[in-house]
């Protein structure tokens, strides 16, 4: 398996991404994964705290197309991760808290769907009161999405986890 992953590493495109000295490398991509991030969490939060309450005024039907905007976002981060993951897959790979961050952007992902699908593909969008499943929905989205900021940057840092868990 490691020499699988090594040799991912040393192909073309993730040695470009972390060796060039070029914007269109390691910069732009980095770049990318931070835009897309702030895309799908930024309007995944923005929808969540609506439907905690926050701005009660603005009608929740407007915001139901958002969320093609917010599967761009994801698929930008996608794409952009496979990159980063390719350009240290070996050091990603070893890193439990990688898996931590994918589990929570995995969570985060479904809760994005089931809001998408249970909330916004009711009468709720319409006008209807809004229920404690959706309530709980957007509880578990925020701490989703906050949690896989929080393991996506902690990745940045292994040598915490084994000073601090011995892994």
């Amino acid at each position: 398996m490691l020499q699988l992953l090594e040799a991912i590493e040393n192909s073309a495109l993730p040695t470009f991404i972390r060796e060039s000295p070029s914007l269109f490398a390691y910069t732009l991509v980095l770049s990318l994964h931070a835009m897309g991030l702030a895309v799908v969490v930024g309007l995944s939060t923005a929808i969540a705290l609506r439907l905690l309450g926050v701005a009660a005024q603005v009608p929740l039907a407007p915001l139901g197309p958002l969320f093609r905007v917010m599967y761009a976002g994801f698929w930008v981060n996608a794409l952009s991760g496979l990159g980063l993951l390719a350009a240290n897959a070996t050091g990603m790979l070893a890193n439990p808290l990688f898996y931590v961050k994918i589990a929570f952007v995995v969570g985060g992902v479904l809760v994005m769907r089931l809001l998408r699908n249970n909330v916004f593909n009711t009468s709720l969008a319409a006008g209807g009161s809004v229920p404690e499943s959706a309530r709980k929905l957007a509880m578990a989205s925020l701490g989703c999405w906050g949690a896989a900021i929080i393991a996506g940057r902690l990745t940045a840092y292994p040598y915490l986890i084994e000073y601090y868990f011995g892994l």
